[in-house]
């Protein structure tokens, strides 16, 4: 539209930008475009009048008000925040306690988490683990990755958690040789939704789940991940429950998903 009349630019912005806001509204609902407003368009505002991130300031306020060595004051600390101040994308008390009977039920020696954003599921579940296990947690972005370790090493659960930075499918296959790791026990999902199915299908090709490997999927309805909620409700290989509950700090449904792995070919 080269040498388009500006306003007839500006229509055609406002259009675009009309339908783009319908299409998620349809798909989303009235929750996820809250977050949006709050994320993508407010958020950016508030931390240029603050000089910091929401996820420094997470990471300050769990310093100044949680009590140091207490994984469960750092917990309660950072609902606290997302609660009552700041929204933020952690998995929450009310399906933060449905990872817990999960964790106490299936006792893991060794989990993946995808996905570790600030820290709070890390810390949720290994304080949960039996001594000598561990965890080991992916995080695309090395900003979040260091509040992580941050907030692990304030809740002194430092030594059972390894961080590794960058994005998943990168590291997926180096698991065995370069971390030694057989196969996994359970692996947390909490990353990129659209991620969900291709790393499912990743740890199944490195060998890395075994007859019993516990998958539980954070987000299913909100966001949402259906291409992975197709592939294992339909696929003989897993074993699945759904966990109905609330999406973070919301009154939204939301809900995980727990997929437990049978072996390649079942019948």
């Amino acid at each position: 539209m080269l040498g388009a009349p500006p306003l007839l630019l500006a229509a055609v912005s406002l259009g675009l930008g009309l339908l783009v806001f319908l299409l998620s509204l349809r798909r989303w609902g009235w929750a996820m475009l809250h977050i949006f407003c709050l994320e993508f368009m407010l958020q950016p505002i508030y931390n240029l009048v603050m000089g910091d991130t929401k996820e420094q300031r997470i990471l300050r306020y769990v310093q100044q008000h949680a009590k140091r060595g207490d994984p469960q004051s750092v917990l309660d600390t950072i609902d606290t925040y997302s609660s009552q101040k700041e929204w933020a994308m952690h998995v929450g008390d009310k399906k933060g306690r449905i990872m817990d009977t999960v964790i106490q039920e299936y006792k893991p020696s060794l989990v993946l988490e995808l996905g570790a954003y600030c820290g709070y599921s890390a810390v949720r579940m290994a304080r949960l683990l039996k001594p000598g296990a561990r965890l080991i947690t992916m995080e695309m972005n090395p900003d979040f990755a260091a509040i992580t370790q941050q907030m692990l090493s304030f809740a002194g659960l430092q030594d059972k958690v390894t961080i590794l930075i960058g994005p998943s499918q990168d590291h997926i296959p180096q698991l065995k040789q370069q971390h030694g790791v057989d196969t996994l026990d359970m692996v947390f999902l909490d990353h990129w939704k659209d991620r969900y199915l291709p790393d499912t299908l990743l740890l199944e090709e490195c060998g890395l789940l075994r007859e019993g490997t516990v998958l539980l999927a954070d987000n299913v309805i909100i966001p949402g991940a259906p291409e992975f909620l197709a592939y294992v409700r339909e696929n003989k290989s897993f074993e699945c429950t759904h966990y109905r509950s609330y999406l973070e700090y919301m009154n939204v449904e939301d809900g995980l998903e727990k997929a437990i792995y049978k072996g390649k070919g079942q019948a």
